[in-house]
């Protein structure tokens, strides 16, 4: 008697595991079905499932959190190029612009040898600009490799900003600024890339040359949060949330790509530093801490 009743619940342990298996078979058969339907789609559709198991509804819920993932890495890797075809085509009309300036002037020298001292001034100028594009696309492509390596050393900050400040001199002499600097006599030693600060000091004084409207201030407290700030009333407050995209123009900046704080922003941030801008008063403030 026993042993017959132990056949027969055995039967329907093997029958239920049975119809359980079937109903496994059939979830990851629509699950395999609907995946290959919404990947082949490209549609935002997620997957819905019938099963009412536990184990499948939560393989449904992680598979469906990979698929979003997925979809915003997609849309980030055509946004971005988007964005490279954009900066290909500034930079290439931005390098144009110089190069067909330096052509026409060596021609007029050859033409008027009376005014070729004008004339190389003017190159020099051209050439300036040239290089510049040239570097700025150099330190964009190095930020474009995410493998990039920093190589740090013991920096003194003081003496990077004094040093940029310095060879920005001539910039500000031009432009009619005269700069209000307040760097701090204790020396802020971190461990930095040096190169790459100046270039983010050098890109930031750009763009102080191209948006100030006549006065300027750089600080460096004791604490190391290094403070430029530059009255801009070309910017307004929603341009300035948007100042550190890649590519992102201010419409009367003819001669910028785009590339400049945006660079600045990824070298900080590679540098294990934070970069944050703000409008105030008419005044755009950037602050750097590393």
């Amino acid at each position: 008697m026993w042993i017959y009743i132990i056949n027969i619940i055995l039967c329907m342990v093997l029958l239920f595991l049975t119809i359980k298996l079937y109903f496994i078979k059939k979830s990851i058969k629509e699950i395999r079905v609907l995946i290959h339907k919404i990947i082949k789609a490209d549609t935002n559709q997620l997957l819905t499932i019938s099963s009412s198991d536990k184990e499948i509804k939560s393989l449904a819920n992680d598979l469906n959190k990979e698929l979003q993932e997925l979809r915003k890495e997609k849309l980030q890797y055509q946004n971005g190029n988007q964005e490279l075809k954009r900066i290909i085509t500034n930079i290439s009309h931005d390098m144009r612009t110089p190069l067909t300036a330096i052509s026409g002037y060596i021609d007029l020298m050859k033409e008027n040898k009376e005014k070729q001292k004008e004339y190389m001034k003017i190159i020099e100028k051209k050439t300036e600009e040239l290089t510049l594009l040239t570097d700025q696309l150099f330190d964009f492509s190095k930020t474009m490799d995410i493998g990039v390596e920093m190589q740090r050393e013991k920096c003194c900050i003081n003496e990077i900003l004094e040093e940029t400040l310095a060879n920005m001199y001539n910039f500000f002499k031009e432009k009619q600024i005269e700069p209000k600097i307040e760097i701090c006599t204790h020396k802020i030693n971190k461990n930095l890339d040096k190169y790459s600060i100046i270039r983010v000091f050098e890109n930031i004084l750009s763009n102080v040359c191209k948006y100030s409207n006549g006065d300027f201030k750089v600080t460096l407290n004791e604490k190391g949060i290094i403070t430029f700030s530059n009255k801009a009333n070309s910017l307004d407050a929603t341009t300035v949330q948007k100042i550190f995209d890649r590519y992102f123009t201010v419409e009367n900046a003819k001669k910028s790509t785009g590339l400049g704080l945006s660079i600045s922003k990824q070298l900080v941030e590679l540098n294990g530093g934070e970069i944050s801008a703000k409008y105030v008063n008419k005044h755009l403030i950037i602050q750097i801490e590393f």
